[in-house]
Order: C-alpha cells, then sequence, then structure tokens
C-alpha cells in the first residue's frame, strides 16, 4: 500500500524522486523518505514522518546533485508513525524501500542474529539487515538469497553503496512497473510517477531481478537468465493524473464519470449489442454458465451487489457477492459451472488476488473487471474487462464504481442475450438506456450547488443513515460508505423495511437520514417509511426520480435526478451520494483525497 519509486539517469535524482511521491502519495502518506546514492560510494538518506512536502522542505538545501535514488511513501503496517520507521531503511552496504508484508521477518531476526543491527520497528528493516548479511560483494547473488528466505509480498528497490549509479528490484504480489527513456530508468508502484518519463514501460514480472542503470534495465529471473519483458503502452496523458484545475482529484472524477462510462461501454457496443470479441471473451462462458459469483472488496464489491440486483431481477440467475478476504477462509460453493468476476480497481487488491486464486483451483472461470492495464489480477484471470476509467488518484473511489457497475450491466446483458433469455431487440433496448445514463448523468451534475446545501447541514451531525429499497439499497451501501471514509461522520445503510426491526431507536431529532426513491415499484411502501423517520425528528434529504414523489411535508431537502428507467437510476443517484461526500467533506476542512488511515491499492492483507 506504500508508494515507491527508484531512478537512476543523466539527471539529478532528488526532484525527480520527490516529484513521483507526490504523484504517489495516495498510496501512503505516514511519511515519506528518499536515499541517493553518490559517486563516492556514499548513501545520503533523508526521511521523516508527514507527508511528502514536509519531505521536500526537508530537502530544501544541501548538495543533491547525486542521478541516482530511490524514494517511499509510507502507509504504515509494521510499527508507528516515526521518522525512524519512515522509508528508505540503510544497514551497511545496503539501502531500501518495501512495500508488503514480510511475514517472517521475526524468524529471520532470530536465525540471521539481527536484532543488533535493527533501529526501527519494521518489517522492512529487517530485508535490509538480511541482505548486508548475505552481501559479499555480488549484489544478484545477495538478492537470490534473500528472496528465497524471506515469506510474504514485497516489491524491493535497493542499492548498495559500493554500486554506484545502480539500482536493483524484486517484487513478488506487490505491484511495479518500470520503463527506460533517453533521461534514464525509472520504476515505482504505479504509472503516475513514471509517465513522464516514457509512455511505454513493463509490469516487473514476480521473482525477476531487475538491475537499472542510466543506459537500459536488464531482467533476469533468478537462474540468472536474461528476460525480454513485455512491454506495454500506456493510454492516457499525464493531464489525466492532474487536478486539471479542480480543487481535489475526488471532484475532478466525480465529473469524469460521463466520459469513463462512454470509454468503457462504446467500444463494446456492435450494431447496438454487447460485444466482448475485442476482450477476446467467449460467448461459451456465459452459455455454461448456471451461476455467478462476485468477488470483491469496498466500493468494488458494492458495484457486484448492484449488479446482482440487475441480473437477479432481469434474467433470474443466482448471483452471490462476496467480501474477498472471508472467501477465502470459507468452503465456497462455486464449481466449473460458476462463473466467477472479479472486480478491482488496481486489480492489485491483494485479498481479492488470493480469493481468485482459490476460486480457479474450484474450476471456475473468472472475469475481472479491472482498470489497470497489465495488472496482476488482469494477467491471472481467465478473460479481463478493461474499464477504460483512467487514472483515479482520489482515496475514495467514484469513476471506477461507476464502470464497474457499467460493466456488470454490459457482462448481464450479453449473458442474457447469449442465453437466450434476451431477444435482440431487448438486448438494443438495454444497451440504449445503458447508454443514455451518459447523458442523464451530465444533467445531474448541474445540481452540484444544490447538494452542497445538504452537505452543510450534515457537517454537524455525530451519525447519519442511508435508506432505500431494492437497487436503492443497494447504492445506499456506498452512500453511507463514502461518507464515513472521508468526512468521518458516522453513516449506515438499511433496507428501509428493515428500520422498524430495530434500527429506527436510532432515528433521533434532526438526524440526517438520506432517503433513496427511485424504484416505483415500491414509491408507496418507501415513502412509508420516510414518513416513519420523520415522525421520530429525523432530517430527510430525499433523493428521487422526476415528480414522482410530490408530498413536499416528507422531507426537508428534495434533490431529483432526471427520469429514466428504474434499473438505470443507480448511475445518476450515485453523484448525488458521491458529492454529499465530497462537498460534506470539504465543508468540515478535511483532506478530501487524502482521509486518515486509508490508503488506494490495498497490497496487504
Amino acid at each position: 500500500m506504500c508508494g515507491i519509486i527508484g531512478f537512476t539517469g543523466r539527471k539529478p535524482a532528488k526532484d525527480i524522486l520527490i516529484d513521483g511521491l507526490e504523484r504517489l502519495e495516495y498510496r501512503g502518506y505516514d511519511s515519506a523518505g528518499i536515499a541517493l546514492l553518490n559517486d563516492d560510494d556514499t548513501l545520503t538518506i533523508r526521511k521523516k514522518a508527514g507527508r511528502v512536502s514536509e519531505l521536500r522542505e526537508l530537502c530544501k538545501d544541501g548538495d543533491y546533485s547525486s542521478t541516482c535514488g530511490i524514494g517511499h511513501t509510507r502507509w504504515a503496517t509494521h510499527g508507528g508513525v516515526t521518522d525512524a520507521n519512515a522509508h528508505p531503511h540503510r544497514c551497511g552496504n545496503v539501502a531500501l524501500i518495501h512495500n508488503g508484508i514480510i511475514e517472517n521477518y521475526s524468524d529471520i531476526i532470530r536465525e540471521y542474529g539481527l536484532a543488533d543491527k535493527l533501529v526501527s520497528e519494521t518489517d522492512s528493516e529487517v530485508v535490509a539487515a538480511l541482505l548486508d548479511t548475505l552481501y559479499d560483494g555480488d549484489p544478484i547473488a545477495a538478492i537470490r538469497k534473500a528472496v528465497k528466505i524471506i515469506a510474504g509480498s514485497f516489491a524491493l528497490c535497493i542499492m548498495f553503496a559500493d554500486r554506484p549509479g545502480i539500482i536493483y528490484a524484486v517484487r513478488n504480489v506487490s505491484p511495479m512497473v518500470a520503463a527506460h527513456s533517453e533521461e534514464g530508468s525509472i520504476i515505482a508502484s504505479d504509472l503516475t510517477a513514471i509517465i513522464s518519463f516514457s509512455k511505454d514501460y513493463f509490469v516487473v514480472p514476480e521473482y525477476h531481478i531487475l538491475t537499472m542503470t542510466q543506459e537500459g534495465i536488464r531482467v533476469e529471473d533468478l537462474k540468472g537468465n536474461e528476460v525480454k519483458p513485455q512491454m506495454l503502452e500506456i493510454t492516457w496523458d499525464i493531464t489525466a493524473a492532474q487536478k486539471g484545475g479542480f480543487p481535489h482529484f475526488m471532484l475532478k472524477e466525480i465529473y469524469e464519470q460521463p466520459e469513463s462510462l462512454r470509454n468503457t461501454i462504446t467500444p463494446r457496443i456492435v450494431n447496438s449489442l454487447p460485444d466482448f470479441t475485442e476482450d477476446g471473451i467467449d460467448d461459451e462462458v456465459f452459455k455454461n454458465c448456471e451461476n455467478i459469483t462476485v468477488i470483491a472488496c469496498g466500493t468494488a464489491m458494492h458495484a457486484g451487489i448492484v449488479g446482482k440486483a440487475m441480473i437477479e431481477s432481469e434474467l433470474r440467475i443466482p448471483v452471490n457477492v462476496e467480501i474477498a478476504s472471508e472467501f477465502r477462509y470459507k468452503e465456497p460453493l462455486i464449481n466449473e459451472k460458476t462463473l466467477v468476476i472479479v472486480t478491482s480497481q488496481s486489480g492489485e487488491t491483494i485479498d481479492t488476488l488470493e480469493a481468485m486464486r482459490l476460486a480457479k483451483r474450484c474450476g471456475s472461470k473468472v472475469i475481472s473487471i479491472v482498470n489497470v492495464k497489465g495488472s496482476t489480477i488482469a494477467r491471472e484471470s481467465d478473460y479481463v474487462l478493461y474499464t477504460h476509467a483512467g487514472p483515479e488518484i482520489a482515496v475514495a473511489s467514484t469513476k471506477a464504481y461507476s464502470v464497474q457497475m457499467a460493466a456488470m450491466y454490459l457482462i448481464g446483458c450479453r449473458l442474457g442475450l447469449v442465453k437466450g433469455i434476451y431477444s435482440e431487440e431487448q438486448a438494443k433496448e438495454f444497451i440504449s438506456k445503458l447508454l443514455g445514463t451518459i447523458p442523464v448523468i451530465e444533467e445531474t451534475l448541474l445540481q452540484a450547488d444544490e447538494v452542497k446545501t445538504v452537505a452543510n447541514y450534515i457537517k454537524m451531525a455525530p451519525d447519519a443513515f442511508f435508506i432505500g429499497r431494492g437497487m436503492d439499497y443497494t447504492l445506499s451501501l456506498e452512500g453511507a460508505l463514502k461518507l464515513k471514509e472521508i468526512s468521518y461522520v458516522h453513516a449506515e445503510a438499511y433496507a428501509a423495511g428493515e428500520l422498524k426491526h430495530g434500527t429506527i431507536a436510532l432515528i433521533t431529532e434532526n438526524v440526517p437520514v438520506i432517503a433513496l426513491a427511485t424504484q416505483p415499484a415500491v414509491y408507496e411502501k418507501m415513502v412509508s417509511n420516510i414518513r416513519e423517520v420523520k415522525a421520530r425528528g429525523a432530517y430527510v434529504i430525499l433523493i428521487s426520480m422526476g415528480d414522482e414523489v410530490t408530498d413536499t411535508q416528507i422531507c426537508d431537502k428534495h434533490i431529483r435526478i432526471p427520469k429514466q428507467d428504474s434499473l438505470f437510476t443507480v448511475f445518476a443517484a450515485a453523484v448525488i451520494l458521491q458529492l454529499i461526500a465530497y462537498y460534506t467533506s470539504d465543508a468540515k476542512g478535511l483532506d478530501v483525497d487524502k482521509p486518515r488511515n486509508l490508503a488506494k491499492s490495498v497490497t496487504v492483507e
């Protein structure tokens, strides 16, 4: 979950590293540091607890002419947030940065007598001490020995003091990408840090050792055989990873949703029908499917729950949605007739990755819905459906959620067509309505100022509740998550019909209740539930469609989304819920893009 970067080339490394860390800071922002390898075989290390901006200030003065260095921004797992626990770590000849978890670090300390060498509380420093102990002048040999000893996930960038101008790297599970250009060689946790150097990159293969110099990058397996990595191309511009005039990445990404949906949906429409030919997804996987299991975490799981509601109601095919971290530790009810859909924005979510591997061992075919090209989940799944949302920098996911829902809708429509549940005309109508959500979202975004007034009320509340029925309830789950993760307002989502079964005891005077009522089939029941909370003094914020709800007495604030088929209201309503969370966080003066204790990509268990 940390951000790592390394550069060796023809330009001073300090500013390149710090600029890269600022782009990676959404991966972790407890502390930051850099290590520079100088031509006189000395190492300069600067690190401190706090944000990358504080590291930049620390490095403002001094001689930083080195053209080779590594940098790290940390999300703490082992040890508290202190200067000593910040990366890089140095032990003797070795300086390194690490993303991941070393599971057997205490065994390594004991077996190799490393306790006296350690000054931090981290598992990462143990690897530096181990490498220094194993090092006899041959860096590659020391790395080979070390990776056979350590257990867990890791992405390591390593410098040896007596090897000026060279960075070594190796990984297992934890992501790393690398590129070479005329300026030199660069490696990082993800593409946002390398795009200014090259559009061509490769994903570092697991258990392969990289030797990086200003002339190029050598990749070899643990036996010493050179390997030519598969080169990939970045399809978005660096401006996509910048704020573009918006005050926060999250708000920018909310407004990017129409374009993201367009980029995800339209390439998969042929003759007005869903078509996955270009994705290489064979219709046989749909023909043989008797049930579906969706595996995901957090927001991606909520997108799966929306997909479940749509597929079950439209196609009558059973769908289970599993929390990835729980799925791994149960006896899953899946087999070769189960289509497993794995969803992850980054394609590196560790719990989802391991759950996917278990599903494959059970004989299920796996389609992954992923936003990052070449990610581990994308490479290891049987089929991959890329969402083309572009980089999502804010920790709180917005556009990735929308395109994940769209991907589920596309899969559902194709599934219905292949199985003969939908006629071609029905499928065309479905796709027309799905495409129609794009202008509806554009119209919905025009209500941002109205939503802001709601946020100014919610910001004062310690608690908030989201209620809905059917599709609205599935959306309420994500609305509650968004609010609590960035505004720290305690928020819970409930199926509205469950209020009388205990939850209504929590409704007190002026507590905000965000009520979703976009489903005509349950309008009357939903209105009754709203009256129940209103009668107990709740401050009701009603989100409904068109003019279906006409009684102004049931709510304190009424936000309307454009009228459309009720199966597709989740896309526009999601935008309203995202804006509520965003403006509440902003009104409280919080760091919207970097909420406390959270990181963007969860790559450790």
